[in-house]
């Protein structure tokens, strides 16, 4: 495989794994590594604590509109990441940029050639199953499996739609539901 590009931008929804891999390339490549949470917070997993404010998020609003908040949150934390991929492109610093934020329609507009990009996705029972794995190991799930629930429907469907969207955009998509799959590309990515 030839040298990876200079950005290695990782997409995918929650509990695919994306910070995972990011760190292990940007370990193994001596990369910096970046995440789209550092640049902005939409209300994420209830879990292990919840902030009120979440906790209301998660139950007054629809699954509809908890969906268009989050693409809207995305859209908006875009020019801010694009920056980002440039600054970095116009220094020739090599990074590797995680996140979900890294939706597959935006960063099909970035130059061919100066980034290479992935996404992460499951099936949804792979998924469903990983989150409740987590969610479980608070001692208070009980007390929050409705807006648990909320947020792993949430997470499904945007971990569908983001798929169709990275597939329409011909980007490389890693089911991690494959034994081995991440773990192959992680190795991919290092021998170059």
């Amino acid at each position: 495989m030839q040298q990876p590009a200079l950005g290695i931008l990782i997409g995918g929804t929650s509990h695919v794994g994306k910070s995972t891999l990011a760190g292990t390339l940007a370990r193994s490549l001596s990369r910096e590594l970046i995440s789209t949470d550092a640049l902005g917070r939409h209300p994420g997993r209830p879990w292990p604590t919840v902030r009120p404010e979440v906790a209301e998020y998660y139950a007054s609003l629809t699954d509809e509109t908890t969906h268009w908040f989050l693409k809207v949150h995305h859209e908006n934390m875009w020019p801010r990441i694009r920056q980002i991929v440039d600054s970095h492109r116009e220094r020739g610093q090599p990074f590797v940029l995680e996140g979900a934020a890294l939706r597959p329609e935006y960063v099909a507009e970035l130059e061919a050639g100066s980034v290479t990009a992935v996404f992460l996705y499951a099936d949804d029972d792979f998924l469903r199953q990983r989150m409740l794995d987590e969610a479980r190991r608070d001692e208070r799930y009980e007390q929050k499996a409705g807006i648990i629930n909320k947020f792993i429907e949430r997470s499904l469907r945007e971990n569908r739609d983001m798929l169709e969207s990275a597939r329409a955009a011909d980007i490389r998509c890693i089911d991690v539901a494959v034994p081995g799959a991440v773990e192959a590309v992680a190795q991919e990515f290092s021998a170059g």
